[in-house]
C-alpha cells in the first residue's frame, strides 16, 4: 500500500513544498519545488502545492497526510503555512503534522553536507536568536539543546565535547556571542534555509510513530509566546 505525504514551509525567505510517495518494494519519490520568495508567499504557496500533485499525477484527496513547518520563524510565514496545511488537512480529513523549522534544517545540513554536531540557529528580529543543538547521522536526529529564543550574548554552547556547525540566518549575530561559543563553534553555514523536502523526512518519522493529529490541534511554535508567558 503507496503511502502519500505533502510538506510545505513558508517559515522563512524561502517557500517550499514536497510530497513523498512511499510504495512497498519502490525507492521513495520525490516532488517538489523551492523558490526564494521574500513577501510572496500568499502568492506562490497554494500555486506551488498544485504544481507538485501535478508532476507526481496525485489529486489532493489521495493524499495521507499534510505536514508544515510550524516554526520558530516568521511570524507571518508561519502564519500562511499554518492556514493553508491547516484548510488542506481539515478538508481532506488527513492528520496534520508540525515539523521544527530548527530540525529541518539541521537534518538539511546533514544531507547536503554531512555535518554531525549542529547548532540550527534563526534571526528571530528584536535582537535575538531562536537555537537548538542536534546530532545528525544514519539514524536520524537527536535533539540535545532544547529549541529557545535567546539575545546571542547570553547563548551558551551544549556541555558536550566536539566541534559545533553553525547553521542559519542567526548566525549573522556572531560577533555579538560570547567567545566560549565562538571557539567552540569551527564553521558556519549562514545561507542554508529550511526546504520541506527535508520536513517531509521528518514527518513521515513522525506519521510511522502515530503523531498525526486533528488540524486544529496542530498550532505553530513561535517560542517568544512561551518566554512572554514564563515571565508573567
Amino acid at each position: 500500500m503507496s503511502t502519500l505525504l505533502l510538506a510545505l514551509d513558508a517559515s522563512s525567505s524561502a517557500c517550499s513544498v514536497a510530497l513523498l510517495r512511499r510504495e512497498p518494494g519502490r525507492e521513495d519519490e520525490c516532488f517538489s519545488r523551492f523558490e526564494l520568495t521574500p513577501r510572496a508567499h500568499t502568492r506562490r504557496l497554494m500555486p506551488m502545492v498544485e504544481e507538485v500533485l501535478a508532476e507526481a499525477g496525485v489529486a489532493s484527496g489521495e493524499l495521507d497526510a499534510v505536514a508544515y513547518g510550524r516554526g520558530p520563524g516568521s511570524f507571518t510565514g508561519l502564519r500562511i503555512a499554518a492556514g493553508a496545511a491547516q484548510g488542506l488537512a481539515f478538508g481532506l480529513d488527513r492528520p496534520l503534522l508540525g515539523i521544527s523549522t530548527l530540525e529541518a534544517l539541521a537534518l538539511g545540513a546533514h544531507r547536503r553536507h554531512h555535518f554531525r554536531y549542529l547548532i540550527t540557529a534563526l534571526d528571530a528580529r528584536m535582537n535575538e536568536i531562536y537555537a537548538a543543538a542536534w546530532h545528525c547521522n544514519a539514524g536520524g536526529v537527536t535533539c540535545l539543546q532544547a529549541e529557545a529564543v535567546i539575545a546571542p550574548q547570553h547563548f551558551v554552547l551544549p556541555d558536550q565535547e566536539t566541534e559545533w556547525v553553525g547553521v542559519g540566518s542567526g548566525w549573522a549575530l556572531w560577533e555579538q556571542m560570547p567567545v566560549t561559543v565562538q571557539a567552540g563553534v569551527g564553521q558556519l553555514v549562514t545561507s542554508l534555509e529550511a526546504s520541506a523536502d527535508d520536513m517531509l523526512l521528518l514527518a513521515a518519522r513522525d506519521l510511522d510513530a502515530g503523531l498525526g493529529r486533528e488540524a486544529h490541534e496542530v498550532q505553530p511554535v513561535y517560542l517568544r509566546n512561551d518566554v512572554a508567558w514564563k515571565k508573567s
